[in-house]
């Protein structure tokens, strides 16, 4: 059973370690991220979920409320395609959408299944001017007109 709750410090550990086991949207330089940049995203810059199965986490989402936009979405290999990242994107979207944005962004690596995943959920996509990432934005309006918010 899948169980969606709030990050926690206590989930840091296992978000690290899965950000780094993906095998699509590598980091070049792991250091970049750092355990500061995933407590300042719980509470002060903006919200995290996480996905649990039988009490290991398997995926999650990272809403920056600063600028309306997913710092982080991120399924275990070998758990994708159960739904598990469109029910934590929804999570990070409403959220924003609450808080009042108007439109929410994000950015993924061009050509990637991240990439064709946010096309699938109704997401407007323009590649970046160096053609290896696709940024993405979610309206308010267009999420509510249409199936593009997830479920």
């Amino acid at each position: 059973m899948m169980i969606f709750a709030l990050a926690t410090e206590a989930d840091i550990d296992a978000m690290s370690v899965l950000r780094l086991a993906v095998t699509e949207n590598v980091l070049s330089d792991p250091s970049r991220i750092t355990r500061q940049m995933y407590e300042d995203y719980l509470q002060r810059l903006g919200r995290g979920w996480t996905c649990k199965i039988d009490g290991r986490l398997v995926g999650f989402s990272y809403a920056a409320s600063e600028d309306a936009s997913i710092w982080a979405l991120f399924v275990q290999p070998g758990y994708e395609g159960r739904g598990i990242g469109r029910l934590l994107l929804a999570r990070a979207v409403d959220w924003l959408f609450e808080r009042g944005a108007a439109t929410v962004r994000l950015s993924t690596g061009a050509g990637t299944r991240a990439d064709r995943f946010y096309q699938a959920q109704g997401w407007r996509g323009q590649p970046s001017a160096s053609g290896k990432d696709s940024h993405y934005t979610l309206t308010r309006s267009a999420a509510a007109t249409s199936n593009a918010q997830p479920k």
